[in-house]
């Protein structure tokens, strides 16, 4: 039985359909509400680093605050970029799965399969 973690967001589609795969996989599944409870950035330089991607591949770019707070902007370091997960979670792509040392991002859902 594959123990996972789950960056979960219960009002996004994906992320409840990310879910009920790994619970149809009889996954032991530790549930992080991301919005209530945020990475932080240790947590998410091990996401970045484990996703192999750079902050802004895992962030959603076109809500609201991504402008508002110049995010766009290239110069942004990748140091600020995180932190900006941090302070806003609604910024983070979901659901993020962590499983066997590895992490897949459940868009689609089944993308999460190749690490459990």
């Amino acid at each position: 039985m594959a123990q996972v973690t789950i960056y979960h967001n219960p009002r996004c589609s994906k992320s409840r359909q990310t879910l009920a795969l790994l619970e149809e996989h009889n996954c032991e599944i530790q549930i992080i509400e991301y919005l209530k409870q945020p990475a932080t950035f240790g947590e998410l330089q091990q996401i970045l680093t484990l996703l192999n991607k750079a902050p802004r591949d895992i962030m959603r770019t076109k809500e609201t605050e991504y402008k508002d707070l110049g995010l766009n902007n290239s110069d942004t370091t990748e140091q600020a970029l995180i932190e900006a997960m941090v302070t806003t979670p609604k910024l983070m792509e979901r659901p993020i799965v962590l499983a066997n040392n590895k992490a897949a991002i459940g868009r689609p859902p089944e993308s999460v399969l190749d690490i459990i």
